[in-house]
């Protein structure tokens, strides 16, 4: 191994771009995808504010910073997309749009509590700048008004589905938790994680979209199956970023999971295949209440080194083509031909 005064992290980013890039197509931008669908995404952002809105200025302050647009709102354009596939008409897809957007934004705030987080986005977290009894509270809040919301739709089925994505979430949450630091956990027990914190919620999208498209049994299981592979890809390429990315992007420190002491899957990968020589290693660095910047390289030497940063993408490839393949057997129009793109985007997004 080299001296870590070698080490260029731009240099390994390079490289890796190198190597993606011979397996990626021309990444299509938001403002692409989300040209047929702007009007119902700008009708969502309308319907997250009035739900943002109380008569606790402190909800409604800290709501007001919480749903700036900032996020690339992928789950709701998911939603809208799904539902125009099927030729939908009416306009509840918004609201729902809404509110899985709001769960999502609940499970930040709980994600930030357990990992300390002080930046997400590039901004302050609300756990930073409000303290965590706040943010732990106005999570509760977020969830249990999502659900009373959900009672209004005339799809009864939809409150069962917002009910059962965010039990999934939290199980997963509270799996990763019990799992932090352990370096004997399983590459499936990771994904099943994912599965929980992340796909879940995108499966729960297309669910619903499904529901109020009228979609067939058939058609309502492709459109599952389709977001939670999706779903599995974009957390797969968020923990490939953590690896890969600059922190100015990603809006948060590089190796931010590690930190945190979570293990994924570039790691997970690592001490399979040589977790003999770099296990104890691994565990010291674990241990450091902050993680220097002699540490920081070492890990990214690491994975690096033994083809984990490749095997991390290959596998979000994997979910990706299969969230396509899936979406492509519906008939053809622009709405599944800006779903197919969705998994392109979510493959290639900051790389």
């Amino acid at each position: 191994m080299k001296d870590s005064a070698e080490f260029r992290p731009a240099t390994m980013k390079d490289e890796i771009k190198d190597y993606f890039s011979s397996h990626l197509k021309k990444k299509p931008s938001l403002t692409l995808l989300y040209k047929n669908i702007k009007g119902d995404l700008d009708e969502v952002e309308k319907a997250l504010q009035l739900f943002s809105k109380s008569s606790n200025p402190i909800i409604s302050e800290i709501n007001s910073y919480l749903f700036q647009k900032s996020g690339k709102r992928i789950r709701p354009a998911l939603l809208i997309l799904c539902a125009k596939l099927l030729g939908y008409k009416g306009k509840e897809h918004i609201n729902m749009s809404a509110l899985v957007e709001t769960i999502h934004t609940a499970s930040l705030l709980h994600d930030d509590i357990i990992d300390h987080s002080d930046t997400r986005r590039g901004k302050e977290t609300v756990h930073a700048k409000w303290g965590p009894n706040i943010t732990v509270l106005l999570g509760d809040y977020l969830y249990i008004k999502t659900l009373g919301l959900s009672l209004e739709s005339n799809f009864k089925d939809i409150v069962k589905i917002l009910t059962d994505v965010s039990t999934e979430m939290i199980d997963g949450e509270l799996f990763e938790y019990y799992m932090s630091g352990n370096l004997n956990i399983l590459e499936h027990e990771y994904l099943e994680i994912l599965n929980k914190k992340t796909a879940s919620l995108f499966a729960a999208s297309c669910q619903i979209a499904g529901i109020l498209g009228g979609a067939s049994k058939e058609e309502l299981s492709r459109l599952i199956s389709s977001g939670r592979n999706l779903g599995m890809s974009f957390q797969l390429i968020d923990d490939l970023l953590d690896f890969s990315g600059e922190a100015k992007i990603l809006g948060k420190p590089v190796l931010s999971d590690l930190s945190e002491k979570r293990l994924t899957l570039p790691l997970i990968y690592t001490l399979k295949v040589d977790g003999a020589e770099n296990r104890s290693r691994i565990a010291a660095i674990l241990e450091e209440r902050k993680l220097s910047e002699n540490s920081t390289q070492e890990i990214l030497k690491m994975v690096k080194s033994n083809g984990a940063l490749e095997y991390t993408f290959q596998k979000a490839e994997e979910f990706a083509l299969k969230a396509k393949d899936l979406i492509n057997l519906f008939p053809k129009s622009i709405y599944r031909d800006t779903l197919s793109m969705v998994s392109d985007f979510v493959l290639n997004r900051s790389l």
